[in-house]
């Protein structure tokens, strides 16, 4: 926008020195050709005056005058009157004008300004002895050429000087429109910033009022709507620590009670019953787990932080290694990324991220499989793949697994809540990275996590 503000600003100077300037150098321009031309046409017909004078004196002044005059001066006369030292000038269309016309002529050899000489040729009328002219009687004619190098010079100081002055004059408007435009955007940066660090999840940033009014009801606005998303928050936040508390206390309650009434009955109904119950109870838990989680990952109240990539996801193998030996199922970590690589991710975020895939790759994968863990690094990404060798997804598959409440079946006969991928994709995209799902090499699934690199020792 700076640009922008700088170059019309400059633009607008431009064509305001262009409409004053140019107009004012033409007209010089023009002066100039003009009073030569007429300084050059006086002379001319002075020496013709003496030429259709005729008589020694005159012929002897006309001499004298064309030896003084510092152009060349040419002379032809039919009246005997030929100064010495002054020769005739070339019979062409000039001067059978000048002599068969009785018209002067002028000529500025090219239609573009002028050319190298002016040249003027003027007739010269016969003068009676009471001094009279007589038009109809033509005895010479007198032609002086006009070296045009001296205007030539002044016309590029005419324009020089103006051009020169243009230039200062669009560089001080560009000096000027610099520190306008700063001034005039200042509080338009100011509320990008507010703006950048509330979507970082700084939700007490606000944005001074200053400026044009615009931009100070624009700020006003902000800053109240920034207020009222802080509360909102704020009463999100509340509600799911009230929420984990007052729904997970009464659902391990009654898991509780349902364990103990299986424990003390021998009906096997009874015990199948209560079983199913416990199925449903658990799965109620999972339910709420993951809605709290997603509600979290929604307020989006954390920014995100360098983090070791492969320490998190060493520490959540080791998590689920017990539960994968179970089956058979082997867990291994291979990665192309040298040393320790730094992602940008939310506290808490990752580890999140990591059970619900492996908890997934866990359910499909068959017994004495093998689920693979790969770290690359990409330029400014790191890409965490997690693959298993499980049925895989088809295509409508794929496109429905991030909704929510959409459920897979696995393998094992047990089904998820169907908030797993979702919360996967939630807290992936809130740490500016992107989740896919693919298929894996020889059969079964990848889920592809693409994260933003960070650099060693800062975010």
């Amino acid at each position: 926008m700076i640009r922008q503000l700088i170059r019309s600003y400059v633009l607008l100077v431009a064509v305001a020195i262009a409409l004053f300037t140019v107009p004012v150098a033409f007209t010089l321009t023009d002066q100039l050709r003009g009073d030569t031309e007429h300084s050059v046409e006086r002379e001319a017909e002075t020496m013709a005056r003496l030429l259709g004078t005729g008589g020694s004196a005159s012929c002897q002044a006309l001499g004298q005058m064309a030896k003084a005059y510092p152009e060349t001066v040419e002379v032809t006369a039919t009246n005997g009157c030929a100064p010495k030292g002054l020769r005739a000038p070339a019979r062409d269309t000039a001067l059978t004008t000048a002599l068969e016309n009785g018209e002067p002529t002028t000529d500025w050899g090219s239609d573009f300004i002028w050319g190298k000489n002016l040249v003027i040729t003027v007739p010269a009328h016969e003068r009676t002895a009471d001094g009279k002219i007589d038009e109809d009687k033509v005895v010479g004619a007198v032609r002086v050429v006009f070296a045009t190098d001296e205007l030539t010079d002044r016309l590029w100081q005419i324009w020089g000087f103006r051009a020169a002055l243009a230039a200062l004059v669009l560089s001080a408007a560009a000096f000027i429109g610099v520190f306008a435009a700063r001034r005039l955007t200042a509080p338009l940066r100011q509320l990008n910033e507010m703006a950048s660090k509330m979507s970082d999840g700084d939700l007490t940033a606000r944005s001074p009022i200053t400026g044009p009014q615009e931009t100070q009801t624009l700020a006003r606005t902000l800053n109240q709507a920034g207020e009222r998303l802080d509360t909102l928050i704020a009463s999100q936040r509340i509600f799911v620590a009230d929420a984990s508390h007052q729904l997970r206390t009464p659902l391990t309650a009654l898991r509780l009670s349902l364990d103990n009434i299986a424990d003390g009955t021998d009906d096997e109904f009874v015990r199948e019953d209560v079983e199913q119950a416990t199925a449903e109870v658990v799965r109620m838990s999972r339910l709420v787990n993951g809605l709290l989680v997603l509600a979290r990952a929604e307020a989006k109240v954390t920014a995100a932080e360098p983090l070791a990539l492969r320490e998190v996801i060493q520490e959540r193998l080791d998590v689920w290694r017990p539960a994968a030996d179970e089956r058979g199922v082997t867990i291994t970590l291979r990665g192309s990324a040298d040393g320790r690589p730094l992602v940008l991710a939310s506290p808490g975020h990752l580890d999140q991220v990591l059970d619900n895939v492996l908890s997934n790759a866990l359910e499909v994968s068959p017994d004495g499989a093998t689920i693979t863990v790969l770290v690359e690094a990409r330029g400014d990404v790191v890409v965490l793949s997690v693959l298993d060798e499980g049925p895989g997804m088809s295509d409508a598959e794929k496109s429905r697994a991030f909704d929510r409440f959409w459920r897979g079946q696995g393998l094992t006969g047990k089904s998820g809540s169907g908030l797993g991928l979702a919360v996967v994709k939630q807290l992936i995209t809130d740490d500016g990275g992107t989740v896919a799902l693919k298929d894996a090499p020889g059969g079964g699934l990848c889920v592809a996590l693409t994260l933003r690199a960070a650099r060693h020792g800062g975010g």
